[in-house]
């Protein structure tokens, strides 16, 4: 009886490191994935887009300066990619439809932006930009020509690329929403297409009259 006292002790402590260290782990059990805690210490922390220059589908170039007192609905592509942009761009699109239009080039702005800006030149992501109906005013498709802004915006946004020896990237997809300050307000999941929009449009209804 003894033994089997000894044992039970020992399984509820073997138990209860285990439930500390899960609940540490993953962050009070909110994040269940790496992915899940980058994503929220991307929210809490808040960061400023930085003074990059963006040069887009009409090689205009700017920075993120020219949409001041407007959010901005960003997605990261690049155009050769047969996998996942196609579909992050699309959901773009669907969220882009289920904003209002007294919102939309006045509140908010939709901006895809490249990280292939080699090949992703003005006159590619022009005609990329019409597979999805964005307009190149209120939905613009942009690249950061220089390296190291690029390098500097990506890291800002948590955003991973990996290239590989055939010219494509592994890269991490979602929506991200940056407030009228220039801030990163919201990272999205970008499957989640009507929960998205429904976000977006409580955000800019919270801030009509203010």
């Amino acid at each position: 009886m003894f033994k089997d006292k000894h044992s039970t002790i020992a399984s509820l402590l073997i138990l209860m490191l285990g439930f500390t260290l899960y609940f540490t782990g993953t962050d009070g059990f909110t994040a269940f994935t790496a992915e899940t805690a980058r994503v929220n210490q991307l929210v809490e922390d808040k960061p400023l887009f930085p003074n990059v220059m963006l040069e887009d589908s009409n090689g205009r170039e700017y920075s993120i300066s020219e949409f001041k007192d407007k959010y901005v609905f960003v997605t990261f592509l690049y155009t050769s990619c047969m996998t996942v942009c196609p579909q992050l761009e699309m959901n773009m699109s669907l969220v882009y439809e289920q904003i209002p239009s007294r919102y939309i080039g006045e509140d908010i702005v939709f901006l895809s932006i490249s990280f292939d800006p080699t090949r992703d030149d003005p006159a590619t992501l022009d005609k990329y930009k019409d597979y999805f109906d964005a307009d190149g005013e209120t939905w613009r498709m942009a690249r950061v020509p220089e390296q190291n802004e690029q390098e500097a915006l990506l890291d800002a946004f948590g955003v991973i690329v990996i290239p590989d020896q055939y010219g494509n990237f592994a890269h991490n997809s979602a929506f991200y929403l940056v407030d009228k300050e220039g801030r990163l307000a919201e990272v999205m999941d970008y499957t989640l297409v009507d929960e998205a929009a429904a976000k977006v449009n409580r955000i800019l209804e919270e801030g009509e009259g203010k």
